[in-house]
């Protein structure tokens, strides 16, 4: 006897919706989205879309009415719950255009909880457009199958980061200088935590002496080779949930 195909497919669209989901709720897409459903995959009434809401979970949409412009899709059952989201942060000094907007993808792919921008002395960028950014992570979660957004702050000076920072979150911080190897610490870390990146021309020594004299602060390397900042933001994290067991 023939299996029964899985439904939805594995295949179906997925999107983020900036509107509380409910069984029986109809949405009107248009722009980008409608575009996307109409245009590129060439969406007919009664074709499925996956959708998330950053607070309720993923439910199931049916297309109703497909028009060029737009299209009404009504939300019929919920198919997962809200994701539970290991309290990683990522704060990671901006870099150049495309390397930022590679980080923040990276980010919540990685299943970072929140992304932090972080202005330090050698930062070469210092204003961000955190419109873009969050389009960046939008389309990384619609694509990794990700139901809770990260959040994005506004950029946050290094020293006013410092100061106000939780005593109840370890801090890690990638030190060009040397630390510990970054598996053995964050293994014995606690559940709360954050990864420091600096910018590409790395923090200077009186920042470093700011970051260690954070309680939480640890000094961790990230192997023997030289990484540029993207990658070692992408590198911690992914160490990191290693460590937690995420992975």
């Amino acid at each position: 006897m023939p299996a029964t195909p899985a439904w939805p497919p594995r295949s179906t669209p997925r999107l983020y919706v900036a509107i509380p989901l409910e069984a029986g709720r109809v949405l009107r897409l248009d722009g980008g989205q409608a575009h996307y459903l109409a245009g590129v995959m060439r969406f007919q009434p009664g074709d499925p879309v996956r959708l998330f809401d950053d607070t309720s979970g993923e439910w199931l949409g049916i297309a109703r009415e497909v028009r060029r412009r737009d299209l009404t899709v009504e939300v019929t059952q919920k198919l997962a719950g809200r994701e539970l989201v290991p309290d990683l942060w990522l704060c990671a000094a901006p870099i150049k255009k495309g390397r930022i907007d590679w980080v923040a993808e990276k980010a919540c792919e990685l299943g970072a909880a929140r992304l932090v921008p972080v202005l330090t002395q050698r930062s070469v960028v210092d204003r961000l457009n955190l419109d873009r950014l969050r389009a960046h992570m939008i389309e990384a979660a619609e694509q990794c199958g990700r139901t809770a957004l990260p959040a994005l702050d506004a950029p946050a000076k290094l020293a006013a980061l410092l100061c106000d920072w939780p005593a109840d979150r370890a801090l890690y911080f990638a030190d060009e200088t040397g630390g510990e190897p970054a598996f053995e610490a964050m293994r014995a870390g606690g559940a709360k935590a954050a990864i420091l990146i600096g910018p590409e021309g790395g923090f200077t020594d009186q920042e470093r002496e700011a970051i260690r004299a954070v309680p939480s602060a640890r000094a961790i390397a990230l192997g023997p080779r030289i990484l540029r900042a993207e990658t070692a933001a992408a590198a911690a994290l992914a160490v990191w949930m290693a460590a937690a067991g995420d992975w």
